[in-house]
């Protein structure tokens, strides 16, 4: 299997949603732009992913998001990108069709009391549904990867929480560690590198808002009050 050297996930640069969540309710979340910072902290990820790539050709998937189409424009790749595949399996998770303000902050609230993993928002997807969806992607990657000619590195552009359910199967973190990293900032990278073991090892971990083991389960969560 001809496993590429290293597997490299951007999020999208700053969205219109991003500086204003109001867009949510006018606008589909797949048709929502970069603003004019995004696209500078794109271009300016451009020069690490090229750095990374140093002249090595690279397989991209690509949400099928505008702000993801963008931000990979942005990055500049030029005659470095193989091939491009938009992979709707890398998409932000589903909260809803259009945002009500007031409904999206209510159940925001309930995620946070439940647990951002299982909660379901109640016209989109929970965490775990994005895992899912994730872990079928990565059985597409596999049968990619199994063909000689595939390129030697490859890069997702996507979302915050998907770069960090993919790290979470891919790894096989817990959900209690799942549930205690932060997204990455806009235009933020992060690498899996493959070792001469042939394993991966994730470039810099993501933040943590409250300190968890990688190996900690509900049994060592705190108990809950009823």
């Amino acid at each position: 299997m001809s496993a590429p050297r290293k597997i490299i996930m951007i999020r999208h640069g700053q969205s219109a949603a991003n500086a204003d969540t109001s867009i949510y309710n006018r606008v589909p979340d797949y048709r929502i732009p970069l603003t004019a910072l995004g696209l500078e902290q794109a271009t300016a990820a451009g020069e690490e992913v090229r750095r990374q790539l140093n002249g090595r050709p690279v397989c991209v998937y690509v949400s099928p998001y505008l702000r993801a189409y963008q931000t990979l424009e942005a990055l500049n790749l030029g005659p470095l990108v193989e091939r491009v595949i938009e992979e709707p399996r890398l998409r932000e998770q589903d909260w809803a069709n259009f945002q009500i303000a007031g409904d999206i902050e209510d159940q925001k609230e309930l995620r946070n009391a439940y647990g951002h993993f299982f909660y379901r928002f109640r016209e989109g997807e929970s965490g775990s549904d994005v895992y899912d969806r994730i872990s079928s992607f990565m059985e597409t990657l596999h049968r990619h990867w199994s063909k000689p000619s595939y390129a030697p590195n490859a890069l997702f552009v996507t979302h915050g929480l998907t770069m960090r359910l993919f790290c979470m199967r891919w790894f096989h973190w817990s959900v209690e560690y799942f549930e205690s990293l932060n997204n990455p900032e806009n235009a933020e990278v992060r690498t899996l590198l493959r070792t001469a073991r042939g394993k991966y090892e994730l470039d810099k971990p993501f933040t943590q808002w409250e300190k968890r083991r990688v190996d900690e389960t509900v049994l060592d969560a705190p108990p809950m009050i009823f």
